[in-house]
């Protein structure tokens, strides 16, 4: 399998070039193809260090992608609610919720299917799954376990008929007790990786409320009424209040942790076969909490 890019805004040295160009490719891939000899850039091979300037070709003869797979794992999982129809779960930070290149198994999916039966209408990778929640984001998934559920799920999410609640650590002192988000977002044309507001993005609105001041920091709840990827860390990120230990989109001096302080809190919605609205909250993280306790006698301000 051969990629090919041709450079013309990227720049920088070659390992992060190809990372940043190509979705799917982590930066230990990149550095195997390059280690292996199999990258070149204007028909000559290249090191990771070698600087990357405008109209450069990089070809990479990568190896055919082994096909993906998920696979029941017995991992355990902290069921909220579950029917015949539908599953809450609250999802830890740390864990993937589907299997991706670099991420073949001990997703939320491997659980979920030696748990349960699921919903066949997103593949293979994605069985019963609905929206998903970034890896080092915690809190609540629905999961549909039918066709007939999923269908109905996702049609709601489509209406904004869902409730979705966030609580996020911020940075900085938010001055307004409450705010919206209104802006468009899209593929960053600078970082491939990464999402920011653009002119000609998807529509994108994000509600916010201040729960409690701490000097340099804010806690605050976030309400979804859409659900764009990145959405919440995109659009705080915005209004120059970054979700504190981002490592995408926040600055480098942040709070400590294993990344961003963002929880989905509230999940809310009609179930798709008996029609009552059913809502579910799960507690923030032991992380977070103690996050909290420390902001409030003064640590971090």
């Amino acid at each position: 399998m051969k990629l090919t890019m041709m450079v013309t805004t990227e720049h920088g040295r070659l390992d992060r070039v190809i990372t940043d160009y190509f979705d799917d490719v982590t930066r230990s891939q990149a550095d195997k193809w390059l280690h292996a000899g199999l990258v070149t850039v204007n028909g000559r091979p290249a090191k990771a260090s070698y600087k990357v300037a405008a109209d450069d070709q990089i070809v990479i003869a990568a190896p055919e992608p082994t096909v993906l797979s998920a696979k029941p794992q017995n991992i355990p999982l902290d069921i909220v609610y579950e029917d015949d129809d539908v599953l809450v779960v609250n999802k830890p930070q740390g864990m993937v919720v589907h299997p991706a290149p670099g991420h073949p198994d001990g997703t939320l999916v491997n659980g979920l299917m030696y748990h349960t039966t699921l919903s066949p209408i997103n593949g293979v990778l994605r069985p019963g799954i609905v929206h998903r929640i970034d890896k080092d984001t915690s809190g609540l998934l629905m999961v549909a376990k039918t066709a007939t559920a999923h269908q109905s799920l996702a049609a709601q999410l489509k209406a904004k008929t869902t409730d979705r609640e966030y609580l996020a650590i911020v940075h900085g002192n938010i001055k307004e007790a409450t705010g919206t988000i209104d802006a468009p977002l899209g593929r960053d044309p600078k970082n491939r990786k990464k999402h920011a507001v653009v002119p000609n993005g998807r529509h994108a609105v994000t509600h916010f409320e201040v729960v409690e001041r701490f000097g340099s920091y804010t806690l605050v709840k976030c309400r979804l009424e859409t659900g764009r990827t990145h959405q919440i860390r995109v659009h705080m990120a915005y209004i120059k209040h970054p979700v504190a230990g981002d490592p995408l989109y926040g600055p480098k001096h942040t709070l400590p942790g294993n990344g961003q302080y963002l929880h989905a809190a509230t999940l809310g919605f009609t179930h798709p076969v008996t029609g009552q609205h059913l809502e579910f909250s799960a507690p923030l993280p032991d992380y977070f909490e103690a996050m909290l306790t420390r902001l409030r006698y003064g640590a971090f301000n």
